[in-house]
C-alpha cells in the first residue's frame, strides 16, 4: 500500500514538473499578444520646444523624442543597448546618459563613450505640416 501511495505521489509531482517547465516554453514559443505594431503617434511640434525633449511608449518601447537645436525632431529608443537601463536626456549637455554603466550616447544615438557598442534604435518620424508623426 505504501509503495503504490509513493508511486502515485511520484508520478503527481513528476506530471507536476513536467507542467510547470512545459507552460513557459509554450507562452515563448506562441506568439505575442499585445497592442499592433502598425500603430502611429501624432502630435504637434510646439509641444517640444527646440532643445527639449518628450518621454513616450511606443508600441510597448520606452522612447524619447528629442527637438533637437540644429537637427530638427528625433524619437530614439531609451533603451541602452549594452544592458538596457533606460538612458535619460541631459539637456545642458545635449546628450543621452545611461545611469546604469556610464554610457553616453549624441543626439542622433550613436554612442560617445562608455560601455554601449551599438547606437540607440531609431524610430521612424515624420514632419506633416505642423505634426510629428511617428511610427
Amino acid at each position: 500500500m505504501r509503495r503504490r501511495f509513493l508511486k502515485i505521489m511520484l508520478a503527481v509531482l513528476g506530471f507536476t514538473a513536467f507542467g510547470s517547465l512545459l507552460y513557459p516554453l509554450a507562452r515563448f514559443l506562441s506568439a505575442t499578444r499585445g497592442e499592433p505594431k502598425g500603430k502611429q503617434l501624432a502630435f504637434k511640434k510646439t509641444e517640444i520646444p527646440i532643445g527639449a525633449a518628450r518621454d513616450i511608449v511606443f508600441n510597448g518601447t520606452p522612447a524619447i523624442i528629442i527637438n533637437r537645436p540644429d537637427g530638427g525632431f528625433v524619437a530614439l529608443s531609451r533603451v541602452c543597448t549594452h544592458l538596457g537601463c533606460l538612458v535619460d536626456y541631459d539637456k545642458s549637455k545635449k546628450r543621452l546618459l545611461c545611469p546604469c554603466h556610464a554610457g553616453v550616447y549624441d543626439l542622433d544615438g550613436a554612442v560617445i563613450s562608455g560601455l554601449p557598442t551599438r547606437p540607440l534604435r531609431e524610430i521612424s518620424l515624420k514632419i506633416k505640416g505642423d505634426d510629428v508623426v511617428i511610427g
